[in-house]
């Protein structure tokens, strides 16, 4: 790589490892934001759902504009809507302005994403270059997640919880101002295809309303009109949104895509993958710092070695298995880590939480259970694709974690509300994310006895 191109792939992987850093590092501050704005577990827990549903809502629409606008265009939009709002979150003077820029953070993430991805894309062109190009942007986004407790806790201990935001600023204002000066202009006509804006906000909006729904579920007998008009809302709109999908000319999603099994399942199953971890994100938080008395920055070093350990994983494990499994058993073999995971961190709340059981637990599923489950499933995602539609398959698996990852957690509060007197943490918030890892190994089970159906039928058919 020459002097330019190394400049821009640092540039554009900043820009992903700042979004993928901003999902994590909340977390190990939830205490802090609780304390200050006095306000309940699940509330709190919006300022997560926000960020991700939004995110995830407008991933697609955020590739559509990079194509039509311009990649450098929307990364420098989306670059600035993500400062400014990290700024005003940084500054809010109560959980409404907080809330507000979180989820404006989360459209920023939409629209910086898929342009950072395609710059590089377009930058590295020949093929072993780009491998290795891409390999590099993904390692920032997989630190960026991996440190974002650690950072989160040791900010949060350290200074406060306003500076998880405010450290954005700089490091997005020194990007962007690069990015203006070294990334290349666009080249050739802009494509002129309408772009299905409106579907994006149905599902955003019928997503929100839905999430509202199950979040408020609790307080039903005292807001039984209200609750009860979320859902029919959300109905109506995602009723909208299908019609919208098979009558456009130039939809959102391609309906067409839905025809193939193997996308299906990898989808529904990425629902669950982003609801159990973003949900184990927010409750280790609340139990290692609440229920067993750790500080912030205590809490976030304790994660770092399953940061490494995934990074391990992807790198010497991950090939070895590749070989050996097929993408669903391998998927299986993911999930089952984050079901073992998951009960231990169930054990360790009836016995009074030894550190040991917790940290294996974590082990379990940041560690190990995420990063098998993570690759299994963008290989089924794009699995009997065609071509010309591979960025929309990435980008709708990638939408279907965000958006499992806003409607999980809202489960998890509605039925996870602490019953043991004392617990931030109490074992049905746990049991819920059991639920959705036997879920999806439910889903993966069946993928991988309907392709050994469908291998069995075709070897009868050649031998007769």
């Amino acid at each position: 790589m020459n002097n330019k191109k190394q400049i821009i792939l640092l540039l554009a992987s900043v820009g992903t490892f700042v979004e993928a850093l901003d999902i994590a590092i909340i977390n190990l501050t939830i205490p802090a934001i609780q304390e200050q704005f006095h306000i309940s577990y699940d509330t709190v827990q919006w300022l997560q759902t926000l960020y991700v549903l939004f995110f995830g809502g407008f991933l697609i629409i955020g590739g559509k504009l990079s194509d039509q606008v311009g990649k450098k265009t929307m990364f420098i939009v989306g670059g600035a809507l993500f400062l400014l709002s990290s700024l005003g979150a940084g500054i809010a003077p109560d959980f409404t302005v907080l809330a507000i820029s979180r989820t404006l953070q989360g459209l920023g993430a939409a629209l910086l994403m898929p342009a950072s991805l395609s710059i590089v894309t377009q930058t590295f062109t020949e093929p072993q270059e780009r491998t290795r190009a891409i390999g590099i942007f993904s390692s920032f986004a997989a630190i960026g997640s991996g440190s974002g407790l650690s950072v989160g806790g040791l900010i949060s201990t350290y200074w406060s919880w306003h500076w998880v935001f405010l450290i954005n600023v700089p490091i997005l204002a020194i990007t962007l101002l690069f990015a203006v000066r070294y990334f290349p202009k666009a080249t050739g006509v802009p494509q002129k295809r309408a772009n299905d804006i409106p579907s994006a906000i149905l599902l955003i909006l019928g997503l929100l309303f839905l999430t509202f729904g199950i979040h408020d579920m609790a307080n039903f007998n005292e807001r039984p009109y209200l609750i009860s008009g979320c859902f029919i809302a959300t109905f109506l709109l995602i009723s909208l949104l299908i019609k919208r999908l098979l009558t456009l000319r130039d939809p959102l999603i391609t309906p067409e895509l839905f025809q193939n099994r193997s996308l299906v399942i990898s989808n529904l199953a990425f629902f669950m993958l982003g609801a159990i971890f973003i949900g184990f994100l927010f409750l280790i938080s609340l139990m290692l710092q609440n229920d067993m008395g750790y500080s912030a920055a205590s809490a976030g070093l304790m994660l770092v070695p399953f940061s490494i350990l995934s990074a391990l994983i992807a790198k010497f494990v991950i090939p070895t298995l590749s070989r050996l499994l097929s993408p669903p058993k391998l998927g299986i073999l993911g999930m089952l880590c984050m079901f073992c995971g998951l009960a231990f961190l169930l054990l360790s709340i009836y016995f009074e939480h030894p550190l040991f059981l917790v940290l294996s637990g974590a082990a379990c599923i940041s560690g190990i259970g995420m990063t098998i489950c993570f690759t299994s499933l963008s290989v089924l995602g794009v699995k009997n694709v065609p071509q010309e539609h591979y960025g929309i398959a990435a980008s709708l698996t990638s939408t279907s974690y965000f958006l499992g990852a806003g409607i999980g957690l809202s489960l998890v509060s509605f039925l996870g509300t602490p019953t043991v007197a004392g617990l931030a943490v109490g074992p049905t918030s746990v049991m819920v994310l059991i639920g959705y890892s036997l879920f999806g190994l439910s889903l993966l089970g069946y993928l991988t006895l309907a392709e050994k159906r469908k291998l069995t039928k075709s070897l009868k058919t050649v031998e007769a």
